[in-house]
């Protein structure tokens, strides 16, 4: 398995022997965010700006204006905390093509504990007009997607990661902004994942499989703007639906989810991730076994689901029966 992290910094250099047209910037994290791959092979497209994330957002608000597409990189709790008042008002707001690229996200950073488990990052972007959230389940789609990120005109917040990923995808894997992708049909019930809970996604509805229970499985990589389309038709085609996200269940996918629904097309849900708490200072796997956000966690999610829609339908109550 390779680090989402490990992906970012290989598929930069990649990039940059074909289009000049990009620069890295970084916050003394390199190691951390897989960028010193990139260094190393342009040492003069880096620009390193220490430990001052906040002035790093300005200096990539003003290169932005010369023609020049900044890459901002750095930890998502200071991408998305520290530095955010410079992202509102000196990068989304006049809408500049700036590209945060943020690693360490929620509970997969682990031992790095509370401070930088960034368990918010979701709710805060989604909360900022004119930004793209791109948030890639493995390290070939980040592959894919990040040309499409680059060429994409506007903001975007770009979600990598730390530990090492399962391969989900093979090179046949397309990428576009904006859309769910879906890697298993079903009829039961629709589970929705984003990133590191795509693969305990995946998983889960093999369990389901297993009892019976047939899985539409969507890997919705693009967070903002949410597929709304392929919720509803989800829904609809379904009658309930699950999220995993390791986000904290406020503000994030399971949120973005919830929205359209309530506006659409109400169906029995279920969400999981982070309960909204703070978690401890752990190996990744043994922080996702306490917080439940594992595979046995998301089975139980569907279950339950599921219970709810045969009640509904018994019931003849509510919208999805």
């Amino acid at each position: 398995m390779k680090t989402m992290r490990e992906a970012f910094g290989l598929a930069l250099a990649e990039l940059a022997k074909s289009r000049d047209d990009f620069v890295v910037l970084d916050a003394d994290v390199a190691g951390g965010t897989g960028t010193h791959i990139f260094r190393e092979a342009f040492p003069d497209r880096f620009i390193q700006c220490g430990i001052a994330e906040q002035n790093m957002m300005s200096v990539a608000a003003g290169l932005s204006t010369t023609g020049v597409l900044p890459i901002v990189t750095c930890y998502a709790v200071f991408a998305s905390l520290r530095a955010i008042e410079q992202v509102r008002n000196s990068i989304a707001y006049p809408r500049f093509n700036v590209k945060i690229a943020a690693s360490h996200l929620g509970l997969d950073v682990g031992p790095d504990g509370p401070t930088h488990q960034a368990i918010e990052d979701l709710a805060v972007y989604r909360s900022i007009p004119n930004i793209t959230i791109v948030s890639p389940a493995d390290p070939v789609e980040l592959y894919k997607a990040l040309p499409v990120v680059l060429d994409h005109d506007g903001p975007v917040y770009l979600r990598t990661g730390r530990s090492p990923l399962p391969t989900i995808f093979d090179d046949r894997l397309s990428f576009e902004l904006g859309k769910g992708k879906i890697i298993r049909e079903g009829r039961d019930v629709t589970i929705i994942a984003v990133g590191v809970m795509v693969h305990r996604a995946i998983e889960a509805a093999d369990k389901l499989q297993k009892e019976g229970i047939s899985c539409r499985l969507i890997n919705m990589s693009t967070v903002k703007p949410i597929d709304r389309e392929l919720i509803v038709e989800s829904a609809a085609r379904a009658g309930c639906l699950v999220t995993a996200e390791d986000h904290n269940i406020i503000g994030g996918l399971g949120s973005a989810v919830a929205e359209v629904l309530a506006e659409t097309i109400p169906v029995p849900m279920e969400r999981v991730g982070i309960r909204d708490l703070f978690a401890e200072s752990a190996d990744p796997n043994d922080l996702a076994r306490k917080y439940h956000l594992l595979p046995d966690d998301i089975v139980l999610a569907a279950r339950s689901v599921l219970r709810r829609k045969k009640n509904e339908r018994t019931t003849g109550e509510g919208t999805g029966k």
